[in-house]
């Protein structure tokens, strides 16, 4: 007897197009494994319904027959049945509030909860994610709002021509535009009230990877943070290309004592040890882009107190715009109070009125806190992220999750992404009953 997997359509928001499995990949489990496949309709979905009927799955709009359901964001409460395991990017273990009602409908309902999030090799490292998307789309959206704020200054510059991501056919259109803005730079140089343009990229991992290559489209050379203040002041630069700076935790915190030296594990383990020395590179940046993994554990990287210190202290401060990548509200970026949309996707934080703006327009800088930002490259991001959870579905879908946890039968790296197990949070996630 076939074992019935659902994929729930994506409805959190009009750009939200993305699929946790392919047709390719679909087709390939239905020949492998004793599994039907069901969907529900989607008229934006990046592959039609169509797509999925010719590779042997089948369209239904009720799901509740299905043991095991694949999803990408949340699920709202009138989806879920009792008893029922669903696998999806929750946003529930740092307790976020907006999520905890979901959380608590799961418990009720008995149902078992996978979370893409936690699924990590021995190592800790994640084995199910969206790579390098969200840094690709994050680095296109803010190029566009750099542009754009630069525009509605009089200031000629070459990314006025620029998209967002999502308004893009796919990732190879918006590079090709990235690329024509990098020959008017070779071509004609840049405006000399934003030379030289320096980004700094806070974070080292697959989101930064994704953001630097679409940066690195550009005529571009690479600074060493410790360089950056002599390169400005001797002024080492050119202008016809754009420079960038990488930051390691190394170059973000120093000891609170003067008799230790840094340590990568011990900040990991004691960051209330450390405190935040990044502010002193702020004045060199044009851009920043923050994709640094963040908990409240860790120290604000730029705070409103010192970005009102920059704004009184300077006529025109160079940093212009922050892509907040990550997106922690409150978190790396201090004043990153909400996440943005796609279709409203930056805010201009004032620093010296501490108050915010919706668009380009005012006093400060740009903030693009876009908090989905795979979506807005739907197509790339769903063959990734297929690529890499195709090869657990079979085992998720044919476990006995009618017994212990013990003895369920999961692959180790998806049993520690299960929160809850038949309702009840499991050993590595007991911590989370104070949020619920």
């Amino acid at each position: 007897m076939k074992i019935r997997i659902g994929i729930r359509r994506e409805d959190k928001n009009p750009w939200e197009k993305r699929v946790p499995l392919s047709p390719a990949h679909v087709k390939e489990i239905i020949r492998k494994f004793p599994l039907d496949v069901w969907l529900q309709p989607s008229e934006i979905r990046v592959f039609s319904d169509r797509d999925y009927r010719d590779v042997g799955a089948q369209i239904h709009e009720d799901l509740s027959s299905c043991s095991v359901v694949f999803a990408v964001k949340e699920i709202p409460l009138d989806f879920f049945h009792p008893g029922r395991t669903y696998a999806f990017f929750s946003h529930t273990i740092k307790g976020q509030p907006f999520n905890m009602p979901m959380l608590r409908k799961m418990m009720d309902m008995r149902c078992t909860l996978i979370d893409y999030e936690r699924v990590v090799d021995e190592n800790g490292r994640r084995l199910v994610f969206f790579g390098k998307q969200a840094g690709q789309a994050g680095m296109i959206d803010t190029l566009w709002a750099f542009g754009q704020r630069l525009k509605r200054q009089g200031i000629p510059n070459p990314f006025g021509e620029l998209q967002l991501s999502h308004q893009y056919k796919n990732l190879e259109d918006a590079k090709e535009s990235v690329r024509k803005a990098g020959e008017k730079i070779k071509q004609v140089g840049l405006d000399p009230l934003f030379v030289p343009l320096i980004c700094g990229f806070a974070g080292y991992g697959h989101v930064s990877l994704g953001a630097q290559e679409i940066f690195d489209l550009l005529p571009s050379e690479e600074i060493t943070p410790k360089d950056l203040g002599s390169f400005v002041r001797e002024k080492k630069y050119l202008d016809d290309r754009v420079y960038k700076a990488i930051f390691k935790e190394e170059h973000m915190v120093e000891p609170r004592s003067s008799m230790q030296k840094f340590d990568l594990q011990e900040y990991y383990d004691h960051p209330e040890r450390y405190r935040s020395i990044f502010e002193g590179y702020l004045p060199h940046l044009t851009i920043l882009v923050n994709c640094i993994y963040w908990t409240p554990r860790y120290p604000h990287f730029v705070t409103k107190k010192y970005l009102n210190k920059l704004w009184q202290g300077q006529a025109t401060p160079r940093l212009t715009v922050i892509g907040d990548i990550s997106c922690d509200v409150e978190g790396a970026i201090e004043f990153t109070s909400h996440a943005t949309s796609p279709g409203e996707p930056v805010y201009v934080f004032d620093p010296v009125g501490n108050r915010e703006t919706d668009g380009l327009e005012g006093r400060g800088v740009v903030v693009m806190a876009t908090d989905n930002l795979p979506a807005e490259l739907s197509l790339e991001s769903s063959l990734f992220f297929s690529n890499v959870l195709s090869p657990f579905v079979p085992a998720i879908a044919m476990a006995d999750y009618s017994g212990t946890f013990e003895g369920c039968g999961l692959p180790y790296p998806i049993k520690r992404a299960v929160i809850l197990y038949r309702g009840k949070l499991t050993p590595e996630y007991e911590f989370m009953k104070e949020y619920v």
